[in-house]
């Protein structure tokens, strides 16, 4: 197993960026912003610039965030399949055609899932009649 090594400079921003904007205090900020926008309208008479500068600074913020998010999401994504995949690999009644599921193509994918739901379905059948077998019946008054 190869030892940790410090992550690449964009790995290393995207994580503090997205950790710091899912704060309480990145939330306040950013209400507080707005705020301050809100309350420079009159001053600013409500003109077309005074708009344009939250539109054009929320449309930045929002469209830089989206590429920190998703960057952030599939590192996390693909840390928990690999986990998954050893855990697959690593429990001897487990089906290692399972392991790398996320390469197949959609329709293989759904065909795997109607056949765990149909699984699914069965065996909370058979768990429904041993409910019902254990449970005592009424006593009949008579």
């Amino acid at each position: 197993m190869e030892t940790k090594k410090s992550p690449a400079p964009f790995t290393r921003f995207a994580k503090w960026t997205a950790r710091a904007a899912g704060r309480p205090n990145a939330f306040a900020l950013a209400v507080l912003v707005l705020i301050v926008w809100a309350i420079t309208g009159p001053l600013f008479q409500f003109s077309d610039t005074w708009q344009l500068v939250i539109n054009t600074g929320t449309t930045i913020v929002t469209f830089l965030m989206v590429f920190l998010i998703q960057n952030t999401q599939n590192r996390d994504s693909t840390a928990l399949h690999v986990k998954i995949d050893e855990l697959i690999r690593a429990n001897r009644s487990a089906h290692n055609a399972l392991l790398d599921l996320e390469e197949l193509e959609e329709k293989d994918l759904d065909k795997l899932r109607d056949d765990y739901e149909a699984l699914a379905e069965k065996a909370r059948v058979t768990l429904h009649r041993r409910k019902t077998a254990k449970t005592p019946t009424a006593k009949r008054k008579g």
